[in-house]
Order: structure tokens, then sequence, then C-alpha cells
């Protein structure tokens, strides 16, 4: 059991109505909640809660349209989208109680006076490194669209400047970070035809070979719900089409494909997590057809040479700076 739904557990006689769980894990929390419900945004515990406790989590990149007496917000890793869920589920519920948990070096204590716009918050348990706060909302706000919170930036490319739109919690939220900056400058000299963006964010990579490469069939792959809408808001953007898949990983994909191309997550939440892309390089070859190219950037420090090399046979370096390299490796 994660150990904020421990906490949550140690106060279960407040939650025993119609409950929102938002940003829940999948754990056991639904089970031992029967009168609750999730909203849920990652593919991967949507699907464990799915298979769990079918029809119970809601998932997208808005809450739910049913109603609710209660809300839970378990706290996101990043401060813009939990002020953009904050707000979305105080403006349901006036007059009544919003709850926000989280551990505390994920600052959950910083985030709890952002509930001071709707009431007075109180500090409920503190335990298993985490803190369950509450606030009665008396000042419901007016709902938020979440594309008013995107931030937009300009791509300068050789072939016309691309624009990129971000949504709150996407990574590298309003800028291009450094590792897929290295990478566009090695987009040169990729086969045409089927091509994976894997853990496309903001779509940065997918948009900028489907405007390179017009011939070739892009497929955009992100485990988060938030990357996936902004991904298609880029895309809009500049005119283009590429089909963008939600979905936990690798497994998701197409094969036969002719590129793979990331710039790989490592972090869930607070917590550094490898698995997703190690399971990308292991799995390489599975999805690659005969002459298929994976190339993709990572810090340096990240041993994913052996990996590439387990899978496909061959890796290279292609290039390297600022903390990052390029890898790039071929099916046989």
């Amino acid at each position: 059991m994660d150990p904020r739904s421990e906490v949550l557990l140690r106060q279960a006689e407040l939650f025993q109505g119609s409950l929102l769980l938002a940003g829940l894990p999948a754990d056991d929390l639904l089970g031992k909640l029967p009168a609750a419900g999730g909203w849920c945004w990652h593919a991967g515990d949507q699907a464990a809660l799915d298979a769990r406790f079918g029809g119970r989590s809601h998932f997208g990149v808005e809450a739910p349209a049913h109603g609710f007496d209660a809300a839970v917000l378990f706290l996101p890793k990043s401060r813009d989208l939990a002020n953009y869920l904050l707000n979305a589920l105080a403006s349901r519920l006036a007059g009544r109680e919003l709850y926000l948990v989280g551990e505390k070096r994920g600052g959950i204590e910083g985030a709890a006076k952002q509930l001071h716009a709707f009431g007075k918050p109180r500090k409920l348990d503190s335990a298993r490194h985490c803190q369950l706060w509450q606030v009665t909302v008396e000042h419901a706000p007016e709902a938020r669209p979440l594309e008013s919170l995107a931030e937009y930036f300009q791509l300068p490319l050789v072939d016309g400047a691309l624009q990129i739109v971000t949504l709150p919690g996407v990574f590298s939220h309003g800028r291009l970070d450094r590792g897929t900056a290295l990478l566009l400058e090695h987009l040169d000299h990729l086969p045409v035809g089927k091509v994976l963006d894997f853990g496309c964010g903001a779509g940065v990579l997918g948009a900028t070979l489907k405007r390179r490469y017009p011939q070739s069939q892009v497929t955009m792959l992100d485990v988060d719900a938030f990357a996936v809408a902004s991904s298609r808001l880029t895309l809009a953007a500049n005119g283009l089409d590429a089909e963008v898949i939600c979905g936990d990983g690798i497994d998701a994909a197409p094969r036969g494909l002719d590129v793979i191309l990331s710039n790989p997550p490592f972090h869930t939440g607070v917590h550094t997590n490898y698995q997703a892309s190690e399971t990308l390089l292991k799995k390489s070859a599975d999805h690659l057809q005969k002459g298929g190219e994976l190339r993709l950037v990572a810090n340096s420090f990240l041993r994913y040479q052996p990996l590439i090399e387990g899978a496909l046979g061959n890796c290279q370096v292609r290039a390297e700076g600022q903390g990052f390299k390029i890898y790039q490796a071929t099916r046989g």
C-alpha cells in the first residue's frame, strides 16, 4: 500500500461517502473505500486500476463529469499541475471538503499553502513521511480551462520555426530541455517510414520529425494524458498530422518500426524510476524491423549502452555534450 494511502486510511471515517481520489496510486485504496472513485492520468496506473476495480477510475486531463461530495488530491510533482488540479476540484466543491495528501519530500507543506485560496486549511495527520491536509471550500473558484494554462515557445529550425505547446505537469514545461536540444542537432539520415517518438512529452521530437520527414508515418507515445494532450496541441499548432497514443511503455507501441527516437523518461513523481526506459531498450528489437534504427539521448551517467548492445548487438555514441550522450543502434 502506498504510504499516502495509508495516511488516508488512518482517517478512514472521513472518506466513506461519495469521494473522488485524484491522482490515486494503483494500490488497494479503492478496495478499502468502496464508495470512492478515482481520477487518473497515468496510463499504467489506470490499466492496473481497471483490472482490479473496473469502471471506478476515470482517465483523462479533466475531472469526471459525475458529481462527488468530497475530493482528495494526491500531490503531483509539478506545482503548475497541482494548481490546475486544485482549481478543478475546488470549483466543484463549494461548501464541501477538499483534501491534499503528499510526501514531505514532495513538498506537501508548501503545497498546502495553496489551499488558503479556498478557505482555512488544517493539517489532519502526519505519518509515513506524509501529511494530510483538509479545507472546507468557502471560496469556490471559476474552473480554468486547461488550454488557458498552456505555455508556448518557438523552436527555430532550418526549415522554419516550430511552435511547441506545453501543458502543466508535462516534462520541461514551457522550455526546451538540454537533452532534446542535443538530439535535435542529430536527426539527419534517419530511415524514412514508420517512426516512433517514445515518451513524446510536448511533441518536440515527433513534430520536428514530421516536419523534416513528411513522408514518414509518425507515432507519438506517452504514459501521461497531459503529455498526450500537449503533443496533440503542438501538432495542431503547426498543421501537422501524426498518431498520438497514451499507453504504458513500449508494449503499447506499434511493431515493424523503421525508427525509434526518444529522450526517455526516468522519473515517476518524486522518485527515480528507470523501468520504462530500460524496458524500451531491452525490447527495441521486438518493435524495429530489420535495418530499423534506435536513436536516443540520455544523461551520460546512465549505463544504457550495454542494454542497447544486448538487445540489438551494436551501439555507438553518435555525439555527446552538456552531460548527455546520443546513442545509435541498428537492428541487424
